[in-house]
């Protein structure tokens, strides 16, 4: 039998855009599940249209609780209007990334398969604080039928910092699965911040997303990476990701940041590494 899956999607754009890129996740998402969709941002009923139809729900209201308050929103609704204890497995997914540039079925299967209670896509295996990314988590019942989780989301609040947001609910959600004895895993592995600064190694890799903020990491220092993905992706996505990316960090950064040119790509890593030089002494 099929795994049926629900999908608590969380998105954010500054304009109130649902863009290609997005509808191009969604889509992708709607093969394998249900999606509620819930986006920080006061949509238009246009914008929202365009994801409608590849949802059971779809709302876009500005709440400034960022994705935790959107994952809130999203599972609170189905509570009241789904029988969660009919799906096999829930997620909470957001919108932090480009993609998916491989297809998502098999990434699904190998995370269900790894037998734990919850799994996801990449852990920063952090020293003291170990903990799964979440911009792509799965759960077992185990998990989103428990007391503790439904508590942890109602416990999401407006924070000052994304630093707050971090440590009280993505490090906090895997906090709360090893003290109420429960076992996690992903597929990946990514250090510090390699999921910023390392996306040619994890697309190597066949992880098959790349995180939005590579585009806009290092002044632009990780151009010569990023050509590689979108060379290396098929056009129509390329072409999304693309427009994407001009629409949120302007025509002509993106066209220099992607620049074939070596010796303007030296030139960049130079003037990158002095910048650190002079901030940081390393």
């Amino acid at each position: 039998m099929k795994a049926k899956r629900l999908f608590l999607f969380a998105a954010y754009d500054r304009d109130g855009i649902i863009d290609d890129a997005l509808i191009y996740y969604i889509e992708s998402l709607s093969l394998l599940g249900n999606i509620v969709f819930v986006m920080d941002s006061d949509c238009t009923d246009a914008e929202l249209k365009k994801v409608q139809k590849y949802c059971v729900y779809a709302i876009g209201e500005r709440h400034k609780e960022y994705d935790f308050g959107s994952y809130k929103r999203a599972y609170n609704w189905a509570r009241k209007n789904l029988e969660l204890s009919d799906y096999d497995f829930v997620y909470l997914v957001n919108d932090s990334m480009y993609g998916p540039l491989y297809g998502l079925s098999t990434y699904l299967e190998q995370m269900e398969s790894l037998q734990t209670d919850a799994f996801g896509m990449v852990k920063n295996p952090h020293h003291t604080s170990p903990h799964i990314q979440s911009w792509f988590i799965g759960m077992r019942k185990s998990v989103f039928l428990s007391d503790w989780f439904y508590e942890h989301l109602q416990s999401v609040s407006h924070q000052e910092t994304k630093c707050m947001i971090t440590i009280l609910y993505e490090h906090g959600f895997t906090k709360k699965l090893i003290e109420n004895k429960l076992t996690w895993d992903c597929l990946y592995s990514a250090p510090k911040r390699s999921i910023y600064n390392a996306p040619k190694r994890l697309f190597k890799q066949k992880m098959p997303f790349i995180k939005k903020l590579c585009f806009s990491r290092h002044y632009g220092a990780l151009g010569r990476q990023l050509l590689y993905i979108l060379n290396h992706t098929e056009p129509n996505l390329k072409y999304y990701i693309l427009s994407s990316a001009r629409r949120t960090y302007g025509p002509d950064y993106i066209n220099k940041m992607l620049t074939p040119n070596p010796f303007k790509i030296i030139w960049r890593n130079i003037k990158y590494t002095i910048h650190k030089l002079r901030t940081k002494g390393i």
